[in-house]
């Protein structure tokens, strides 16, 4: 009688649940999902590159009015876009308190710099700083930078204020202000929830690694952009 043979995709039946946990951490990831992961990448990376159209999505740009206006308002720019995609990947590769610390603090500030625009109070480079918020926050996470907390936070509340002001001075005197307000913090909060999710989801499957090459495609993009300014 032939011994059963248990397939290496499924854990034997009768591990516990932590037996479970600790066998699918353990696993080595294949290879082909890791060359898979990095076509992905690298491909997203392509079309973004394809398309330097989609970087002005800021002063401007785009119907201004209400919450749906401000959710799809910064979805619309890709400095934007890969700004708040950089503040959770960083957000991420950093771990601990600056999981959540990072983009709770971009987000509040954000909002404050949002409410100085739509009053009309004056900030110099906003786009200039908007630009540098691709290219320094790119840089940091390819170089799995380890600022200490609270300069980290304060590199975050910085850029911050340049992307709230621009979104500030989009918002129309008719329109409700916390309405927009709310919608492009929504859309913001996502952003930065799907890189967190990124950056966690390559930490779990040993692919720290292209969180890093993540950096370096931003902050080559971002170049594309000034270029393309």
């Amino acid at each position: 009688m032939g011994v059963a043979r248990v397939k290496p995709e499924e854990p034997p039946a009768c591990m516990c649940n932590h037996s479970i946990q600790t066998y699918y951490r353990d696993r080595k990831v294949d290879p082909t999902m890791k060359r898979s992961i990095a076509q992905v990448l690298f491909a997203a990376a392509t079309i973004f590159a394809a398309f330097p159209g989609l970087a002005s999505a800021h002063v401007g740009v785009g119907e201004t009015s209400g919450f749906a206006a401000g959710f799809f308002h910064p979805l619309l720019g890709m400095d934007h876009v890969l700004a708040m995609l950089a503040v959770g990947l960083w957000a991420a590769q950093a771990g601990g308190r600056m999981t959540w610390a990072a983009p709770c603090t971009f987000v509040a500030v954000m909002i404050a710099g949002g409410a100085l625009g739509a009053a009309g109070a004056p900030l110099p480079f906003v786009e200039q700083g908007i630009l540098a918020s691709v290219l320094v926050l790119g840089l940091l996470i390819s170089a799995a930078a380890r600022l200490p907390f609270a300069y980290s936070i304060a590199v975050v509340a910085f850029f911050a204020l340049f992307h709230g002001h621009a979104h500030g001075t989009e918002m129309p005197l008719h329109a409700s202000g916390a309405a927009y307000s709310a919608g492009f913090a929504l859309a913001t909060v996502l952003l930065h929830a799907a890189g967190i999710g990124v950056g966690a989801g390559l930490a779990k499957l040993d692919l720290v690694r292209l969180v890093r090459y993540a950096g370096g495609a931003i902050t080559l993009l971002g170049v594309g952009l000034a270029l393309a300014g």
